[in-house]
């Protein structure tokens, strides 16, 4: 069975920082890129970033540029999430997906445009 399944969310203060982490289990990462991607409450679904198979290129959504990192590990077959200086706008759920792009800037992409997806993770910052 195919699954994804993030961890390391939780509820922390502006300035705060999370790191969260996507197993896969069932397949090994075929596409591309691979991706994190966030919903906000009562919002859309928002690019994060993503990340080129072999780890070599990288790329961040302006909101979260120079505060998150993206990282796999290929032996381990994960995907994390370093997330620092939180700030209240970044509180969503968070998944990781199979699939993405080079994006740029600010990019709000359809479900449908990503293979598997993990059931999320909640990032809460609040103070």
């Amino acid at each position: 069975q195919v699954q994804l399944v993030e961890s390391g969310g939780g509820l922390v203060q502006p300035g705060d920082s999370l790191r969260l982490s996507c197993t896969a289990s069932g397949f090994t990462f075929t596409s591309y890129y691979l991706s994190w991607v966030r919903q906000a409450p009562g919002k859309g679904l928002e690019w994060v970033s993503s990340i080129y198979t072999d780890g070599t290129r990288t790329y961040y959504a302006d909101s979260v540029k120079g505060r998150f990192t993206i990282s796999r590990d290929l032996a381990k077959n994960t995907l994390d999430l370093q997330m620092n200086s939180l700030k209240s706008e970044d509180t969503a759920v968070y998944y990781c997906a199979d699939g993405g792009g080079p994006y740029e800037g600010s990019y709000y992409p359809h479900r449908d445009e990503f293979g598997s997806w993990g059931q999320g993770t909640q990032v809460t910052v609040s103070s």
